[in-house]
C-alpha cells in the first residue's frame, strides 16, 4: 500500500491511460449501472427490490474480492510481489487525484473568480454551485477533501494493508455501490439500502483513522481534537463528520451547515459553528494538513512494513 500511495502521488492516473482504458472504477459503474438496469424494477415491491439490492450488491462485493484474491496467488512471494501488489492497487488509490481536484477549486477562488470555482466545485460536490458564495465554495472543497481523504485513500489502503489486493478490491467495490446506488431517494431508497449500510460498516475505522491523522498534522491540534470528538456524532454521516469536524478544528473555521441541493434546501447542522466562515486562503491550508496527513500515512505504513 506504501508502494500505492508512492506511485499515485507521482502520476495521478493519466489522462492518456484513461482516454484508452478508462478506469476501475469507471468498469466498477457499467456492472452496478447494468445491474441496477435489470434488477431494480419500479414495479417490484420493496421488500423484494431490497432483496435484489442485497444480492446484487453482495456479487459485485464476492466478484471483486475473488478477483483480487486470484491476481495476488498469481505473484511470486517477496519484493517482487510487493511492488506489484503495490501497482495493481495504485489506481484505487485516489491520492493526487483528489489534491488536484481540490486544488483547481482554489486558485480560481484566490483570485477572484467566483464562476470558474463554482464550475471547478461542481466536478467535486453535488449541492448547487450557483447559489455558492466564497464561503460556500470554500465549505464545499473542505468537505470533500476531508470527506474524501478518508473514502478515496485511507479507506482503500486500509483495507488493503490488512487483505491486499482482495481487500483494497472489495472496498472499492463496496464505496462505488454506495456513491452510485446508495442514495435516499424513490429509485434506491430500497434497492441501494444493503449498498449503504455495508459502505457505513467499512468506513467505522478508516474514517476515524482520518480524523486523527487531521488532528496529529493540525496546525491547531487541541481545537481539532476538540472539534472532532464534539461535534462528529452531529454530522448525517456515521462517519464523514470526524474527518469533516477534524478540518474545521484543525482551520478554526466551520463547516456542514445548510446546503442547496437541486433546488431544496437541507439543514444540515454546523460542525465547529462558532468558528467563522472559511474562504479561499483556508483551502490551501487544508491542503496543506491533507498531504502532511497522507506522507503520515505512507510513513506508517513503510515502518510497518519493515517491522
Amino acid at each position: 500500500m506504501a508502494v500505492a500511495i508512492a506511485v499515485d502521488a507521482l502520476m495521478g492516473w493519466p489522462l492518456w491511460l484513461f482516454a484508452r482504458i478508462g478506469h476501475p472504477v469507471t468498469w466498477l459503474g457499467r456492472l452496478i449501472s447494468t445491474i441496477d438496469d435489470a434488477c431494480n424494477r419500479p414495479s417490484d415491491p420493496p421488500a423484494l427490490r431490497r432483496a435484489a439490492g442485497i444480492a446484487g450488491a453482495l456479487a459485485v462485493i464476492a466478484l471483486s474480492v475473488a478477483l483480487g484474491w486470484a491476481l495476488q496467488s498469481l505473484l511470486s512471494l517477496g519484493w517482487i510481489q510487493i511492488v506489484l501488489v503495490g501497482v495493481l492497487a495504485w489506481p484505487l488509490v485516489a491520492l493526487r487525484s483528489l489534491h488536484d481536484h481540490v486544488a483547481a477549486v482554489a486558485a480560481p477562488l484566490q483570485a477572484g473568480d467566483i464562476a470558474a470555482a463554482r464550475d471547478a466545485v461542481s466536478r467535486i460536490v453535488g449541492r448547487d454551485p450557483a447559489a455558492l458564495d466564497e464561503a460556500g465554495i470554500a465549505r464545499a472543497a473542505l468537505e470533500s477533501l476531508a470527506e474524501n481523504a478518508s473514502d478515496g485513500i485511507v479507506a482503500p489502503v486500509f483495507w488493503g494493508a490488512l487483505f491486499g489486493l482482495p481487500g483494497i478490491f472489495g472496498y472499492k467495490a463496496i464505496n462505488t455501490l454506495d456513491s452510485m446506488i446508495g442514495h435516499r431517494n424513490e429509485r434506491h431508497e430500497a434497492f441501494g439500502w444493503a449498498a449503504a449500510r455495508i459502505d457505513d460498516a467499512a468506513n467505522v475505522i478508516p474514517a476515524r483513522l482520518t480524523g486523527f491523522l487531521f488532528v496529529l498534522l493540525a496546525p491547531r491540534r487541541f481545537e481539532a481534537l476538540s472539534c472532532m470528538t464534539r461535534d462528529a456524532r452531529r454530522h448525517r454521516s456515521p462517519n464523514a463528520g470526524w474527518p469533516e469536524a477534524a478540518m474545521a478544528g484543525a482551520l478554526g473555521v466551520r463547516l456542514s451547515g445548510p446546503r442547496i441541493y437541486h433546488g431544496s434546501i437541507t439543514n444540515e447542522p454546523w460542525l465547529n459553528e462558532g468558528a467563522r466562515d472559511p474562504l479561499g486562503p483556508d483551502i490551501g491550508a487544508g491542503l496543506t494538513v491533507y498531504r502532511r496527513a497522507m506522507m503520515l500515512l505512507a510513513g506508517i505504513l513503510a515502518i510497518l512494513a519493515f517491522a
